[in-house]
């Protein structure tokens, strides 16, 4: 299968791991990755923080690397697109206030094209009306979040991924090798060695 464009959507203090991991890792098979950020343009960075889990109740929050966008929020397109990637962290929890993000979630949604979302991003499903009949994981604290938009919780391993059609989702950044394995699968996307 060709190289497939993929938008990642992002902001000011998303997941460090959850942002850069997927960034890299689906440019270096060969895909086209976007990372936008409302009001903010090409060359434009992000912060983004470490979240950890060192045995307290939730994550703990450390800064990040300053991740610097690839284009811009104001020229992109949803249509030109063939999957999305959402990254969580604490960004998803604004983002989701943007009727723009929404209606760009909106058309991955309504035209079946691959949707990836990790840790807090299932905040942007919900808050984009996408999650109603689908089952979805993500960080547990979200669970309540997609039950109340007509989602099922997957509850799985923090080092596992969950599939529902277009759709591929994970608790946190401990995932990756499940999340963007499943991910690259729904692409389509194979590797030979």
């Amino acid at each position: 299968m060709a190289a497939q464009k993929i938008l990642m959507i992002t902001g000011d203090y998303t997941e460090d791991y959850e942002t850069m991991v997927p960034f890299q890792a689906l440019l270096m098979v060969g895909h086209a990755v976007h990372a936008v950020c409302p009001g903010k343009k090409a060359g434009d960075s992000v912060r983004t923080a470490i979240h950890d889990f060192e045995g307290d109740q939730t994550y703990s929050e450390k800064p990040g690397h300053n991740f610097t966008l690839n284009a811009s929020f104001a020229d992109i397109k949803a249509e030109d697109y063939d999957a999305l990637v959402i990254p969580g962290g604490r960004a998803p929890e604004y983002l989701r206030l943007n009727p723009e993000v929404l209606a760009m979630v909106r058309h991955f949604t309504d035209r079946n094209k691959p949707i990836a979302a990790i840790c807090h991003g299932a905040q942007l499903l919900s808050a984009a009306g996408v999650l109603s009949g689908r089952s979805c994981s993500a960080y547990p604290a979200c669970a309540p979040e997609v039950r109340s938009a007509g989602g099922n919780y997957a509850e799985i391993p923090v080092d596992q991924a969950h599939v529902d059609g277009n759709l591929v989702t994970a608790p946190a950044w401990p995932a990756h090798p499940d999340w963007l394995a499943k991910f690259l699968q729904v692409l389509g996307t194979r590797i030979t060695l």
